[in-house]
């Protein structure tokens, strides 16, 4: 038996192109390859931003996202341990600068927790094995030319994506 079919299997489904939501999952689709799972990661609607050759638009927006832990990544300690999304007021996030700001101290964090950045992790992945599918209603529906992605990828629709995917295993993201 073919040791791909051996294989247990992962199936990601993403449908957010902000930073933070392309962050998890390149780390959960890297970890599960690396674990010596099949991992697919299916990029529909916004989620095709994650397969953008230039991936320097990439943001993180604090507006509407309550969930999220906003420390600074650098100052005296009791300055860092200060959730900043509990304690200033959300209409804060609608200022000029802060998605940029918000974006840069996401990016700071991740590099003093010793994550790779988005394009290496990526490219990780790959290496890894992991099967990237762009959604193809995604490009007429969005206007993403096939140029604007990596080489790497496969391109399909939905019916393609679930009549190839894994009867569990799935996260959609």
């Amino acid at each position: 038996m073919d040791s791909e079919v051996e294989k247990e299997q992962v199936s990601i489904i993403l449908t957010k192109g902000s930073l933070d939501w392309i962050y998890a999952t390149l780390i959960l689709a890297s970890t599960a390859a690396a674990m010596g799972k099949r991992v697919d990661v299916f990029c529909s609607f916004y989620g095709v931003k994650g397969l953008y050759r230039n991936t320097s638009g990439l943001k993180v927006s604090p507006l509407a996202n309550p969930a999220m832990i906003l420390k600074l990544p650098v100052g005296p300690n009791w300055l860092k341990k200060i959730d900043w999304n509990k304690v200033l007021p959300q209409v804060i996030w609608i200022v000029p600068g802060m998605t940029a700001l918000v974006t840069f101290a996401f990016k700071l964090q991740m590099k003093h927790q010793n994550q790779l950045p988005i394009e290496e992790l990526r490219a990780l992945c790959l290496e890894l094995g992991v099967k990237f599918t762009a959604c193809s209603m995604a490009f007429d529906l969005l206007g993403v030319c096939e140029s604007d992605l990596i080489d790497e990828i496969e391109i399909a629709g939905a019916a393609t994506y679930f009549a190839e995917s894994p009867p569990s295993q799935s996260l959609f993201i």
